[in-house]
Order: C-alpha cells, then sequence, then structure tokens
C-alpha cells in the first residue's frame, strides 16, 4: 500500500485526516506501510516525512494547543472567582453586622457558656471613691507624690474647700442623688459640687435624717469621707481575690429607680399606657408617678422636698397592690422567656419607703415580693404580667434553699432590704454582712463552678467621686459606682479598667444565653422607642475580659460575714428611727 501526501489541491482538513489516519495505521504496528510511506517518492513530489515524525509533531502541537485551553480556562474562571469574591465582600460591608463583642477578652474569653448561673447582687448609694478610693492600683483619690490628697471641694458655707477624710462611721448620710444633684455634683466635668449640693439640698434632702442617725447635727456634710480595709474587710478582700472594676458608672445620673430600670430592661421611661410601648418616652426622674407630667412632679419635689428634705410624687397604686402595671416597654425577662431560659428576682422582705400616694411623710412601709416600687421594678411591666412570671419575683430567703440544692436559675438578681442596702443611714456593716452571706450561700453550692456574681451599687449616693462620667447618650452614664466580679473563673486580683456600666450586664446576659440577641426594637420581636441600644454603645467595655476559662474553675473563698482577717465594725441590726418623718429612696 503506497501512501501519497501532497499539499497540492488539499485541504488542511484532508492532510490532518490524513495524519491522523496514518498515525492511527503506525500506532497499530503497520511496519510495511510506513516503509512504502518512505520509498512513495516521485519526481516532482514533495517527499513525506515518516509517518511517525508526523504523528509526534502533531501529538506536541496537540498538548500546546491543550495546555494553551487550560490556561485561558483557568484565567476565564479566575475573574469568575474574582468579581464574585468581590461581590461577596460588597456583600458583607452592606449587611448588619451581627452583635459581636466589642472587646476582646483574655485567651480561654470565648468560653462565656462555661457560666451557667448569673447573679447581680445590687446594693445602694455609694460612689467609687467613697469604698475604693484608696485601694492599691485602682483609679482613686489624686494624691500628690508625698501621698497628701490634692483634690480640694469648694464649701460654700465654711468658705473655704473639703479634703477626702477617713471616714470610720458606721453610718454615712451620704447626699442628694436624683438628677438635678447629679447634674450639680458633676458641675460640668469639674466634679466639685458635692459639698454645695448638701449645703444649699437643691433637691431630696437625704443626709438630715442619716446625720440625726449617726449622731451628728441635723446639717452634717459627709460626703468626702471614704472607707478602707478597716471599714470593709471582706469587700477589699473580695477585689485583692477576683476583679475589681474601677471605670464602672450607673447607667444614667438619677437615683435608684431609674437605675434599677436600667438594670432590667436598658431604660427608663413613663408610659401613657401599660399596654402601648410606644406611648413611652424617656424620664429620667420619676418614671413611675402615674402618667403625671414630669414638670408637674418635679415642681411638687421641689415645693415640698427642698423645705423638709422629704419628697413627693404621685403613685397611688403600688402600696396598695394595684394588677394594673406601669411600664409597657421591653425588658430582658421578655427575652428570657421566650428563650427558655429561667430568672429569678430575690427580694429581701423588709421595709422601703411606699406610701399609698408615693410621698415620703409616712412611715416606712413593708417591702414585699408582690409590691412593685424603687428596688422592685418587674412586677410594674407589662411583659412580666403577660409571660405570667410575677411569681419569679420572690423572698430573698429562696436564694438560700435554691443555692444549697444547686437549682440556682440562670439569671437572677439580689435585692436588700432598707437596713442591709447600705443605702443612708442604714449602717455599712450590715450592708456587708448580708452581701457576704449571699456570696458564702452560692460558693458552697453546687452551683459555684459555674457561677458569675456581679456585685455593684446602683447609684452615688451623694457621695464624692473625682472622675467625671463619659456621655454615651442623651440618658447617661451617671456617676462611678464600685463593681466586682466575683467568679471560679474571674482573673486573681486584676483591676478592670474598661469604660463600663450596669447595661454591660444585659450585655453579658444576652452573649451568654441568648446568642447575642440585644434588647433592640428591631430584632427583639417587641419594638419600643428606645433611643439608643445599650447594649451596643461602642465605649461600653466587655465583661469577658474579667474572665479567664482557660484555666479550671478555682475554690471558694468563704468569709466571716463579720470579720475578714482584718479586724472591721461587727455587723449591727438596723438603727433606731429617730423621729424625722420619712424613709429616704433610693
Amino acid at each position: 500500500m503506497r501512501l501519497k501526501v501532497t499539499h497540492r489541491g488539499r485541504a488542511p482538513l484532508a492532510v490532518a485526516v490524513g495524519l491522523l489516519l496514518a498515525c492511527a495505521v503506525g500506532d497499530l504496528g503497520a511496519g510495511p506501510v510506513a516503509a512504502a510511506a518512505v520509498r512513495a517518492h516521485r519526481p516532482g513530489h514533495r517527499r513525506v516525512s515518516h509517518p511517525s515524525r508526523n504523528c509526534r509533531r502533531f501529538a506536541a502541537q496537540e498538548r500546546r494547543e491543550s495546555r494553551r485551553a487550560e490556561r485561558r480556562e483557568s484565567r476565564r474562571v479566575g475573574r469568575q472567582e474574582r468579581r464574585l469574591a468581590r461581590r461577596c465582600r460588597l456583600r458583607r460591608l452592606r449587611e448588619p453586622r451581627p452583635n459581636r463583642p466589642s472587646h476582646k477578652g483574655p485567651p480561654g474569653a470565648d468560653g462565656i457558656h462555661k457560666i451557667k448561673h448569673v447573679v447581680v447582687v445590687m446594693q445602694e448609694n455609694r460612689s467609687f471613691d467613697t469604698y475604693f478610693g484608696t485601694y492599691p492600683g485602682a483609679d482613686g483619690l489624686p494624691r500628690d507624690a508625698s501621698g497628701n490628697f490634692t483634690v480640694c471641694v469648694p464649701d460654700p458655707n465654711a468658705g473655704g474647700c473639703q479634703r477626702p477624710f477617713h471616714n470610720t462611721r458606721d453610718v454615712n448620710a451620704g447626699g442628694p442623688h436624683y438628677n438635678q444633684s447629679a447634674v450639680a455634683d458633676i458641675d460640668g466635668g469639674k466634679m466639685d459640687g458635692f459639698v454645695k449640693t448638701v449645703e444649699q439640698a437643691q433637691d431630696l434632702d437625704t443626709d438630715k435624717t442619716s446625720c440625726v442617725v449617726a449622731g451628728q447635727a441635723p446639717g452634717c456634710v459627709d460626703v468626702m469621707g471614704y472607707h478602707d480595709q478597716r471599714e470593709i474587710p471582706n469587700y477589699w478582700t473580695y477585689a485583692q481575690n477576683f476583679v475589681l472594676q474601677d471605670r464602672m458608672f450607673e447607667p444614667t445620673d438619677t437615683w435608684s429607680l431609674p437605675a434599677h430600670l436600667y438594670m432590667v430592661s436598658g431604660w427608663s421611661a413613663i408610659c401613657q399606657s401599660s399596654t402601648d410601648p410606644f406611648s413611652c418616652a424617656t424620664d429620667l426622674e420619676f418614671p413611675d408617678s402615674e402618667r403625671e407630667p414630669q414638670s408637674s412632679v418635679s415642681q411638687i419635689q421641689q415645693i415640698n422636698g427642698a423645705a423638709a428634705g422629704i419628697f413627693t410624687a404621685v403613685d397611688a397604686d403600688d402600696a396598695q397592690g394595684s394588677p394594673q402595671p406601669d411600664y409597657a416597654w421591653t425588658d430582658i425577662t421578655y427575652l428570657l422567656h421566650r428563650a427558655g431560659v429561667g430568672w429569678r428576682y430575690y427580694l429581701a422582705q423588709g421595709t422601703e419607703p411606699d406610701c399609698p400616694s408615693g410621698a415620703m411623710t409616712c412611715a416606712p412601709q413593708a417591702q414585699v415580693v408582690n409590691t412593685p416600687e424603687i428596688w422592685n421594678p418587674l412586677p410594674d411591666f407589662q411583659t412580666v404580667h403577660d409571660d405570667n412570671q410575677v411569681g419569679n419575683v420572690v423572698n430573698d430567703t429562696q436564694l438560700f434553699t435554691d443555692a444549697a440544692r444547686g437549682q440556682l436559675p440562670a439569671v437572677s438578681w439580689v435585692i436588700p432590704s432598707g437596713d442591709n442596702s447600705e443605702h443612708p443611714f442604714a449602717t455599712v456593716s450590715s450592708g456587708q454582712n448580708h452581701v457576704t452571706r449571699v456570696i458564702n450561700a452560692i460558693m458552697q453550692s453546687p452551683d459555684w463552678s459555674s457561677t458569675a456574681i456581679f456585685l455593684s451599687w446602683d447609684d452615688w449616693g451623694g457621695f464624692y467621686d473625682h472622675v467625671a462620667p463619659p456621655t454615651v447618650d442623651g440618658q447617661g452614664y451617671g456617676l462611678r459606682v464600685p463593681a466586682l466580679v466575683i467568679s471560679p473563673y474571674a482573673r486573681p486580683g486584676y483591676i478592670d479598667h474598661q469604660m463600663l456600666s450596669h447595661d454591660a450586664y444585659l450585655k453579658f446576659i444576652e452573649d451568654d444565653f441568648l446568642g447575642g440577641q440585644r434588647l433592640d426594637p428591631h430584632s427583639d420581636g417587641r419594638p419600643d422607642p428606645r433611643p439608643d441600644v445599650r447594649e451596643k454603645a461602642g465605649i461600653l467595655g466587655d465583661l469577658r475580659a474579667d474572665f479567664d476559662f482557660s484555666r479550671p474553675p478555682r475554690q471558694p473563698l468563704v468569709l466571716d460575714p463579720g470579720v475578714a482577717g482584718v479586724p472591721g465594725p461587727a455587723p449591727q441590726g438596723r438603727p433606731h428611727l429617730p423621729p424625722v418623718p420619712g424613709y429616704p429612696p433610693g
């Protein structure tokens, strides 16, 4: 067989086909055919190379074309992938970011879910400098190189100024502590109005009762006094062994009721209708004043309070046990209940001001679990009634039972009575005794290894503090208050300098139990007109920084409720009331 291949009159396709046939035949081992092809030469015709050489060239060309095609395809796919990646990045930028903690904690901070029980212990009316102003390493009372206090607050009555002094008294007076008082004390950031506010009695004049109880003249001024390890040994021991926070501010610059409302809901408001969240508007003075305009309430306060050292507002439902709630906006228990997370509000049975009219001119009334008032606001929330959760507010004796049985709820608050609250004129030692017994019970509980205790004080109580509070929104922050984190995972002896407020407790609860869901009208399923979402404030720190979850849980530190290594005043009972009408509110 002879194979003649020429380029004359042949289309390229025919040449390629012929070459393919030749290669195929060659691959089959047609030796004679190949030999004949080599001999197949006539004059005037080009000699055709050996088919095997043509096959090799063709295969090489095929490989080159294949590689070129692969490179073209790779470039095309790469361009598509890059375009897709750009689109994804743009989409991520446009989408709202999930609620992530603003502060990355120490190693192991992602172990927040090791905390199964959060307990908020809220005491009354102390500033940070009053309790920890001389604590080593903390941002305390300013001193010079010789250790002398450099601050001196103007004293208009004496025509001079007052410096901080060590106050050894177990009963303190404090000063006015409503919104107007806070504004006067802060004085535009100069922090120099504390003595003047007491002396001029701009609003609620709590010091007159406390001065008499303390055996001093009715016009005494002790807001510049401080305590240390000699009077509050247990509090200092907790700071030395767990976490002290020296940048904890009350959530708003006012008194106890708004502070407790922020503690459980992130807002303080007055509502025209208990069933309509959008009838609520911010109120930092008297949110539970039976929907009276704030201006009229303030006028009542100025007329009666400034003259007699007492305060009057309109609140006719609480002491009478009215079933009609006052607060229509959303609180944290709504989210907890919806997520199936258990909670309790442990309330000490005792006394607090609760006149039928809301006035302060009556004798102290009984504080009971079903009576909503300044330290017990949850029974006044519509959500708590709608969810049939009013029964979750219980006597604080239940705390000791729950702790002993290892049945602490996921979230709880522990609230004192007037006599162990540390609110002037209650004694400091009885408050420390109460707190120590609560913490001891939790430490001796089977739940201790998975518990975080947040101990703080609801407002500054008129006492001096040298740090001007930052501005987070139109409602706060308020003045600095003491705060401690006590947990088997707390960083030992650590001083936390993050910017914090009690909003951080809500944030921690939400991160631990609610997947980061905030009290946010846009996402919590129950919108209200709150001005902002406090847990999302850019300056708010992250409590996870106070824990080291990479280490095993620590053993409890059970303290003597009266003495903790360093002699301190023995716990005292509730002091005998002097013949002064009323009992100071929050």
